[in-house]
């Protein structure tokens, strides 16, 4: 099999040897660079990547992504899509071409998005951007997503392939906002990108706004998913407890749990709302139910606090300012177990032995 990896950027010098290495399982590789202004192409080159450099404008990232898959040859039968801040663990070619039939057109495989110091996942899910060269084109502006244009799909799971993700911090997402809404503009029903525009009105603090697109993420016919929809009602939820509206941030997580119950989040971020508001019983209460769920689901939509130490943590200062001592320090080294390097956890254990100490003196 001929297999090509293709990929678009801007000003990724320092990711360049790093994925180049990994790449080169591939026979090929092709960069469509849109306008770096250090050395990123020049790097590239020099590992043997073909490099073509074109200006995307007005920017879209369907387009980018369209235009470098063009520079696919023809003869290619597997393409493999990446970003420069992406890591194929290795052997990921013979796994591929193991498992590719004849009549597969696309791939499904691990997806780290987020990994810990120690390069533990802290939120893995499925992706799918290994494909056959035709009947395949990139779309929306944000958030891009394969579309298939053949007659018949066939997607295989690769559980033995995966694919790690390093994001640079430093590099700004100022222009999501206004592509989501460019998306939702040109298909308002689109229920994926409706949720994603609730989802980034959050993340800059413009609640309202979050509030009403993401109800209407929920209205819409196609939002059927229940993992999303439990995610759009948990956003809402936030959104009234940034506006100090408790009762209404209460409702809201209530009918997330409702909408997913096989999900710990919910649960979870009831906790920490009862931990903010000196609820510790309540507090109590949701981080036993949410530990009572042990299956982690494999999808974008998990927080990694439902999974980490969090849980623990607020078990251990619940249980402390209740006076049950000997649950704080269990609690706690549960947490530990999970964050052995944290030192507020390795602090608070110390302040629950002392006062564990003192109380057996008062008895």
């Amino acid at each position: 099999m001929k297999i090509c990896v293709y990929a678009i950027c801007k000003n990724e010098e320092k990711h360049v040897n790093r994925w180049v290495e990994s790449m080169k399982e591939a026979d090929e590789i092709y960069v469509l660079d849109t306008g770096s202004t250090d050395q990123t192409k020049e790097k590239l080159e020099n590992l043997g990547v073909k490099v073509t450099r074109k200006l995307i404008s007005p920017w879209r990232f369907d387009n980018a992504r369209n235009e470098s898959l063009k520079l696919v040859p023809l003869d290619t039968d597997i393409c493999v899509c990446t970003d420069l801040d992406e890591v194929f663990e290795p052997g990921w070619r013979k796994s591929l071409e193991e498992q590719w039939t004849p009549n597969t057109t696309k791939a499904r495989y691990n997806y780290n998005w987020s990994l810990d110091q120690n390069n533990n996942p802290k939120v893995n899910f499925y992706i799918e951007k290994i494909h056959t060269p035709h009947n395949y084109k990139w779309t929306h502006p944000v958030h891009e997503v394969l579309e298939f244009t053949g007659e018949i799909e066939k997607t295989i799971t690769l559980n033995n392939i995966t694919l790690n993700h390093y994001p640079d911090s430093t590099k700004s997402r100022s222009s999501y906002l206004p592509l989501l809404e460019l998306s939702i503009q040109e298909n308002p029903e689109d229920d994926r990108n409706m949720h994603y525009l609730g989802r980034e009105y959050m993340y800059y603090g413009k609640w309202t706004e979050a509030i009403t697109t993401l109800k209407k993420h929920l209205d819409l016919k196609t939002a059927t998913w229940k993992d999303e929809r439990s995610a759009s009602l948990r956003f809402i939820s936030r959104c009234y407890k940034n506006l100090d509206n408790y009762a209404e941030a209460r409702l809201y997580l209530d009918k997330a749990h409702k909408e997913a119950p096989h999900l710990r989040d919910p649960l979870v971020e009831r906790a920490i709302l009862e931990f903010e508001q000196k609820n510790y019983i309540e507090t109590e209460k949701y981080c036993l139910k949410a530990l009572q769920i042990k299956s982690h689901e494999k999808t974008y939509i998990n927080e990694p606090f439902s999974w980490d130490h969090t849980i623990y943590d607020l078990l251990a200062v619940s249980c402390y300012y209740q006076n049950k001592l000997d649950y704080a320090i269990y609690f706690n080294n549960l947490a530990i177990d999970l964050a052995p390097t944290n030192k507020r956890l390795l602090n608070n254990h110390e302040i629950y032995k002392k006062q564990e100490q003192i109380n057996s003196l008062l008895l």
